[in-house]
C-alpha cells in the first residue's frame, strides 16, 4: 500500500469520476495528491488537496505549478485526465463545440505538461500519464472533436516519450485509453445505448473507475519503470 510513498502527484479533472478515483487510490498508496479541476473540489481524505483553476489558462497553470513546487518541493507524477464531450455529427458541430473540446481535452494537456516538466527535469525523473480514450483509438460516430482530441493525446504521448528522455532523464510518458466506465457522465446515457456498448465489449459489461485507476497507478509507480511511449487500452475488449 506504499507504492507511491513520498511521491507528489498532480491529477487534473480530479473533482469527480475517474479522476477522483485516481486521486483516492494514489493517496491510499502514500502519495501527496493535488486534485486540479475547474469545478469546486471537496475532499475529506488525508493526502488529497483540491485546487480550483482553469486548465486552459497558461497563466493560472503557471501559478498553480509554482504553488505546488514551493509547497511540496517537486512533482513526481502528472495525470492529464480532464476532459469534456460536446457531441454532434460533423454537419451539426459548431466551431464553439470543436474549440471547447480541443481546449479542455488537448490544450490543457499541453499547458500542464509544459509547466510541470522543469520540476521533473530538475529531479531527472517523473511519470506522466495522459488519459486518452477508446474513441481516440478507433473513432466514433458523432464525436469528431472528442476523437480528434483523444487521438492527439496519443500523438503527444509518443512524441514526449522521445523528447523527455533525450538527455538521459528517466521521465516516462504513457497513455491510458479507457473504454466506457460507470461514472456520472454515463448516467445520462440511455439504457439502449449502454446495452449496445456491452454487446460490443468482450467482457459484456462497462468498466469500473477503479479498473481505470489501477492502470494509471501501475504507470505511476516503479513497477512500470521500463515502460514509456505506450498506450494501455483498458476497455474490456471494446471495438467501436
Amino acid at each position: 500500500m506504499n507504492r507511491l510513498k513520498d511521491k507528489v502527484a498532480v491529477v487534473t479533472g480530479g473533482a469527480r469520476g475517474i479522476g477522483r478515483c485516481i486521486c483516492e487510490l494514489f493517496a491510499d498508496e502514500g502519495a501527496k495528491v493535488i486534485a486540479l479541476d475547474i469545478s469546486d473540489i471537496f475532499y475529506d481524505k488525508d493526502g488529497v488537496e483540491g485546487y480550483k483553476a482553469d486548465l486552459c489558462s497558461a497563466n493560472e497553470i503557471e501559478i498553480f505549478v509554482d504553488y505546488v513546487v514551493k509547497r511540496y518541493g517537486k512533482i513526481d507524477v502528472l495525470v492529464n485526465n480532464a476532459g469534456i464531450t460536446k457531441d454532434a455529427l460533423i454537419e451539426n458541430m459548431t466551431e464553439d463545440m470543436w474549440d471547447a473540446v480541443m481546449n479542455v481535452n488537448l490544450k490543457s494537456v499541453f499547458n500542464l505538461t509544459k509547466h510541470v516538466l522543469p520540476s521533473m527535469k530538475e529531479n531527472r525523473s517523473g511519470s506522466i500519464i495522459n488519459i486518452s480514450s477508446v474513441v481516440g483509438e478507433y473513432g466514433n460516430v458523432g464525436q469528431s472533436n472528442y476523437a480528434a482530441s483523444k487521438a492527439g493525446i496519443i500523438g503527444l504521448t509518443k512524441t514526449w516519450a522521445k523528447e523527455f528522455s533525450r538527455k538521459g532523464e528517466a521521465i516516462r510518458v504513457n497513455a491510458v485509453a479507457p473504454g466506457y466506465a460507470n461514472t456520472e457522465m454515463m448516467a445520462t446515457v440511455p439504457e439502449k445505448v449502454l446495452e449496445s456498448i456491452r454487446e460490443k465489449t468482450m467482457l459484456k459489461r462497462l468498466g469500473e473507475p477503479v479498473e481505470i485507476a489501477n492502470a494509471v497507478l501501475f504507470l505511476a509507480c516503479s513497477e512500470s519503470s521500463y515502460i514509456t511511449g505506450q498506450v494501455i487500452s483498458v476497455n474490456g475488449g471494446l471495438r467501436l
